[in-house]
């Protein structure tokens, strides 16, 4: 069973910053992507940053600039550093990663519970 915990987030002021990670755990034999996406208020979730196997990244353009997604492949983590953040950047950001079982060697997409990161004006 893989699974994903989040840590991270909370409350912050205009400006400030914010680390997410992601800790995937269970029966891995490969991670071929990692991610985060955010879901605002009244919106769908949109993805943030991913990151494939290969070290190549992709930013909404929203945040370009301000996050950075990283990885550690030994302890299976991997983080979103959030800087300059904004009021629009509140939001429920979930981590997901593309994972081939160890046991099965099936491939799915799996989800981290979420964690909310709210930023005040």
């Amino acid at each position: 069973q893989v699974q994903l915990v989040e840590s991270g987030g909370g409350l912050v002021q205009a400006g400030g910053s914010l680390r997410l990670s992601c800790a995937a755990s269970g029966s891995i034999f490969s991670i071929n992507a990692m991610g985060w996406y955010r879901q605002a208020p009244g919106k769908q979730r949109a993805l943030v940053a991913v990151m494939t196997s290969g070290g190549s990244t992709n930013y909404a353009d929203s945040v370009k600039g301000r996050f950075t997604i990283s990885r550690d492949n030994a302890k299976k983590t991997w983080s979103l550093q959030m800087n300059s953040l904004k009021p629009e950047d509140t939001a429920v950001y979930s981590c997901n990663a593309v994972i081939r079982d160890a046991g099965w060697g099936t491939t799915e997409v799996y989800w981290g519970q979420g964690t909310q990161v709210t930023v005040s004006s």
